[in-house]
Order: structure tokens, then sequence, then C-alpha cells
């Protein structure tokens, strides 16, 4: 017979789900867990590695685990869907998206270019915006071969299985460059083609990784989600003011993580990290309208983010967002060229 005590004891654990195998930019909930922040909260945070990442949405929506990592528009898509989550705080904001590709596969910066090629993308709505942008280019959707590669789009492209694929600048593009840089070529023959800027978006929020909840767990235990955000932006601190000790003391609990490759993607994860964990509101209203393009969300939807869960005061949004991803993406090169930690 289970106890009142062991009842109680039993809802201290937190199920949290990262959105794929653990990345450079995944550091702040490995090292609130190493460094003890989560224990100081009174929390005990099970992390769970998803096999398909597609699954993670479904899962927290479903109640199967209560919190986890996801894009934007995923978690848009999600509630959409009956999936009942909401966005509690940001990870990494507006990386850089778009159709990667080497120079040597005909593809230019052109969309109309992907005509006759075969394009890799993660997930559903990669394929629904790559359809969207066929129309809005001028091309249909049979002008291109599409192919689902999940997390694998570089490893795709280097075996030759895909002309180009959609991946972040931080993550699949530094492969890219990797790859090259290992085998006698230049890292400039890796490119892309960013969607914001052929889709006319003015923003490149789309795939900004949130702290998402399933929504019921969300209304039975906001101090346990106020008590994690606090552990969270610790760790972020610890991150953004000491980028290479907080690398060390993760690659000593992950080792799989301790290569050239691992360290450069996090030299380029650095600037994109939220130091104020706050959802942005003009992001999650622009993305909302171009899941609405898509028609991946209703006429009437209202974005599903809150930020009544985290620790601190709301900073001012950027007064010229078109500006602040000019200067991050001269930001970015430099980083590409020179390596260290340094944010806008």
């Amino acid at each position: 017979m289970t106890t009142a005590k062991q009842q109680q004891k039993s809802t201290e654990k937190i199920t949290f789900s990262l959105n794929w195998g653990p990345a450079p930019y995944h550091i702040p909930i490995y090292l609130a867990q190493t460094q003890g922040y989560f224990k100081e909260e009174g929390l005990d945070i099970a992390i769970l590695e998803p096999s398909n990442p597609s699954d993670v949405t479904e899962l927290i929506g479903s109640g199967k685990i209560d919190m986890g990592l996801k894009a934007m528009i995923h978690t848009l898509a999600a509630k959409a869907r009956g999936y009942p989550v909401t966005s509690v705080g940001s990870l990494l904001d507006e990386p850089f998206t778009g159709v990667l590709y080497l120079k040597s596969s005909g593809i230019t910066n052109d969309f109309e270019t992907i005509k006759g090629k075969t394009i890799g993308y993660v997930g559903e709505f990669g394929k629904i915006q790559l359809d969207e942008l066929c129309k809005y280019h001028g091309l249909t959707k049979n002008d291109y071969t599409a192919v689902r590669c999940g997390m694998n789009v570089a490893k795709y492209i280097l075996e030759g299985k895909i002309d180009g694929g959609i991946g972040i600048e931080c993550m699949q593009q530094v492969e890219l460059e990797q790859y090259c840089k290992a085998n006698g070529l230049d890292e400039t023959d890796v490119q892309m083609m960013r969607i914001d800027k052929v889709a006319c978006l003015g923003c490149c929020c789309f795939c900004s990784i949130c702290y998402i909840c399933n929504d019921e767990f969300l209304s039975k235990n906001e101090s346990k989600v106020k008590a994690f955000l606090r552990a969270i932006k610790k760790a972020t601190d610890d991150v953004i003011n000491d980028p290479k000790s907080s690398w060390n003391k993760y690659v000593d609990f992950k080792p799989q993580l301790d290569n050239e490759l691992s360290y450069k993607q996090y030299e380029r994860c650095y600037a994109y990290f939220s130091a104020s964990l706050f959802n942005v509101h003009r992001d999650w209203n622009k993305v909302t309208n171009y899941g609405k393009r898509l028609d991946i969300l209703p006429a009437d939807y209202k974005p599903n983010y809150s930020n009544n869960y985290v620790p601190g005061v709301e900073p001012k949004e950027v007064d010229d967002p078109l500006e602040a991803q000019r200067l991050m993406a001269i930001h970015q090169e430099n980083v590409r060229k020179n390596g260290g930690f340094s944010r806008l």
C-alpha cells in the first residue's frame, strides 16, 4: 500500500525531454542538473533524450512527459492540433535557419534554383515551408524532390543523398564547414539561403527554441515551473559569464561532446542564448502570422506562451529587429572566422 509520504515523494520528479540528442546548446539544462541548481530549488529532474524529435510535442501534449524543448513553430502547431502545450521561456533566440547547400550543388540564394534539386527537411513542417515557398516563388511542389532527413541534413548533403536541406546556422552549417575544413575545402563553400529572407518574414524566430510545458502540469505546478526556470536562469548566467568553464563542466558529464565540432557549434550558439529567458512578444506574433500563412494555424489562433513564470524583469525588445539580425549575421561570420565567445 502506497503511503501519503511516498505519493508526495513521487510527485517531486519532473520529466523533461530534450528536442533531440544532447547538443551544445542544451548546456543550461545539464549544468542546472550537474551543478545542483535543480536540487537547490527542491526539484528532481529526469532529463530524457528522444529517439525521434517529432515525438516531443505529442508526448508532452498528451501528458506522458511534463516539460521539454521545442521550436516555436512546432509549439504553436502542437496546440493547434490539440496537444495542450505552452512555452514558458526561451533557450535560443532567433538562430538563423535556411536551406543549406554547397556551392557545387548549383543552388544559390535564389529560391528558384531548387528546381530539379533534392532538398532535405527535418520534419513535416519543413516540407510545408518548402511547398509554400514554391508557391511564393512561382514553382510547384513537383519542381523539387523532398527527402525527410530528421537531424541528418548535413550528413545527407555530404553523402550526396540531397543537394541541400533545411538546417540552422549554429549546428548543421557548422558541421558542413568543419567537413570542408577537414578535407581541404573552403569553409565558404557552405552557404545558407535564409528562409526568413526568401519568405519575406521580417524575422528568423520560427526556430527559436522554447521551454514548453504540458498545460495540465503547468496549471497544477506553477511553483515548480518557476523553480525550474530559476535554476535554468542560474545555469544560463554561468554559460554567458564563463562559457569556457561551463563547457568544461558540460563535457565532463557528456564526454561524447568533447570534440572540435561540438565546441565550434557551441561558439556559434553562444550569441543566440537567451540571457533573460523571456518569450519575445513580437516574435511570437510574427510566427503566429506565419503559421496562419502556412495554413497550420486557424485564422483566430492566439499564441500559446506565457512570461508569468520567468524570474526577473522582462527586458525591452529591440527597436529595430531587422538591424539586429543584420548585425548578428556580421557577428556570426566573425565567430566563424575567428572563434571565441562574444555577444551583441
